[in-house]
């Protein structure tokens, strides 16, 4: 018998039929994953599981019996818990808070904070429960969640996107504890863009298009051409990465000390960075290690670094905002998509007035029809599903929100850009494209910064890398000379911190000097 079924479930939106007939059946102990690109309706038919959602048709059975799941609590009372790819956390409580309200009231917080400390260690999963979710970064969130839902010993775990911020260590542990609670009886629903993680973890596959089921599979049987075929109709595109001598310097950070802006941020310590026109530089790191304060300090958004601290084609921007940084040529993505890279209660029209002025006169009056042209054809080059220009930012899916702001970036023709996490969320097809529109960026002589806990993405789009651990930063190494453990490694700190200089022919240490330096 099924631990979980669904029949014929049908769910509509004014512009959309988000879920179409959909059928599947999930075993105990199985981990099935759901496979389909960006607004296939993978997210809406979890969210029906879970009691978010309320279908228009169609049936759910638990353990063969008819149930109409009414809301998340009478769904983790049954046994089904839930890893949103947007995070269900309050900014204002605490870690231990958050989790307080989806776990056994009986338990006291004391207690709740104990098995938190407890899971964290088990797992891999470092977070300190007396923290505050606002202090928190993505990555940081992301654990809360997973932690969260593991607390409430789940007949049926539902994650969506739930590696999209880790580092391939604590992917490593994930996948230890997910075949560990497989083996055990508890049945996994699985939704990636990874396709090498759903063919490694996953046993069966159900492959959604535009809200249809087009195909069910054993992933372990497939390959990820043919899992992109049955995805989005063909294989993506091989991204082009010409070798190519990079200009001058466009950003210049020189010893970048700033201390925490709050008791659980991270101190800058003595950052040095140079980012050349027609080349793109990557930070790894495991998520809040000082990448949130990089970004803010090098956006604009923090403004208390020492003017000659951060350049900008040799102008000294440490004490400049934003608006300043952008006349510069600067432009920007945050890796919070949803309230700092758009406003979700505006249109995508207006949320390019975020960044981009192009459609306001000098006069201060809107040209709403060339604002509405801007937003479309941003929407068309990036195959951006959205019911118009005027779609509100929240009705996006979170890939199509992801290659809205990034397109809204890059179509800005910017001399230095700034991106942070470019392809979270965003399915196999999109991501080659917004890697190539990078790539192409680079080529044109554009000066690119990204800033990823997805090391597939740096190793394919970057020409040199760096880590940043406990807000240090390592020297660079070239792209063609690192590894996957040697960056590894460097995300705990052990790269040497005597030389700060960008020095592409470096060459890397073993593991044993490594340690020797650390």
């Amino acid at each position: 018998m099924p631990r979980l079924q669904l029949a014929h479930i049908t769910k509509r939106y004014p512009s959309v039929v988000a879920n179409n007939d959909v059928s599947l059946a999930v075993q105990p102990g199985q981990t099935h994953a759901v496979l389909g690109e960006n607004g296939a309706g993978k997210s809406t038919l979890m969210k029906i599981i879970y009691g978010s959602i309320k279908p228009d048709a169609g049936e759910v059975l638990w353990n063969g019996q008819p149930v109409q799941i009414r809301n998340p609590q009478e769904a983790r009372a049954l046994g089904i818990s839930m890893v949103f790819q947007h995070f269900s956390l309050f900014d204002t409580l605490t870690v231990a808070e958050n989790v307080w309200l989806g776990v056994d009231k009986a338990l006291s917080l004391a207690q709740v904070t104990r098995s938190i400390t407890a899971k964290a260690a088990e797992y891999g999963l470092d977070i300190d429960p007396a923290r505050h979710v606002h202090t928190l970064s993505v990555g940081e969130m992301q654990r809360v969640e997973i932690i969260r839902a593991l607390l409430t010993q789940p007949q049926l775990l539902i994650l969506d996107e739930p590696t999209s911020v880790l580092t391939p260590q604590a992917v490593e542990k994930l996948f230890v504890v997910l075949k560990k609670l497989a083996a055990e009886g508890c049945s996994i629903l699985y939704i990636s863009h990874k396709l090498h993680e759903i063919r490694e973890l996953c046993s069966a596959c159900t492959v959604l298009r535009g809200g249809k089921v087009t195909g069910v599979c054993n992933p372990q049987q497939e390959t990820n051409a043919s899992l992109s075929r049955m995805m989005i109709g063909a294989e993506p595109p091989a991204l082009q990465h010409r070798e190519r001598q990079p200009g001058d310097a466009v950003l210049r950070v020189n010893n970048l000390h700033l201390p925490r802006d709050d008791q659980f941020g991270v101190d800058l310590d003595g950052i040095t960075l140079e980012v050349r026109a027609g080349e793109v530089v990557g930070i790894a790191g495991v998520s809040g290690n000082g990448q949130q304060e990089l970004l803010y300090a090098l956006s604009g958004e923090d403004t208390r670094a020492q003017p000659s601290a951060i350049q900008v084609l040799g102008k000294d921007v440490g004490r400049s905002g934003p608006a300043d940084r952008r006349q510069l040529g600067v432009h920007f993505v945050p890796e919070d998509r949803l309230g700092r890279g758009a406003v979700p209660t505006l249109g995508l029209a207006h949320n390019l007035m975020l960044t981009r002025t192009e459609a306001i006169a000098r006069s201060g009056w809107i040209d709403l029809k060339a604002l509405q042209r801007q937003a479309q054809g941003i929407i068309q080059r990036f195959n951006v599903k959205a019911g118009g220009p005027n779609a509100a930012a929240r009705s996006l899916s979170g890939g199509n929100l992801q290659k809205f702001i990034v397109g809204r970036e890059i179509d800005a023709n910017p001399k230095l850009l700034i991106v942070s996490q470019p392809t979270w969320g965003v399915d196999v097809g999109a991501s080659a494209q917004i890697r190539g529109e990078i790539l192409a960026l680079r080529d044109a002589g554009c000066a690119v910064l990204v800033v990823s806990e997805e090391l597939e993405e740096l190793f394919e789009i970057c020409d040199r890398l760096h880590v940043i651990a406990k807000g240090r930063l390592s020297p660079s190494i070239a792209r063609s000379r690192a590894t996957v453990t040697l960056i590894g490694e460097w995300m705990s700190g052990l790269f040497d911190f005597a030389g700060q200089t960008a020095d592409a022919q470096r060459p890397a240490l073993s593991p044993t000097d490594q340690g020797a330096h650390a």
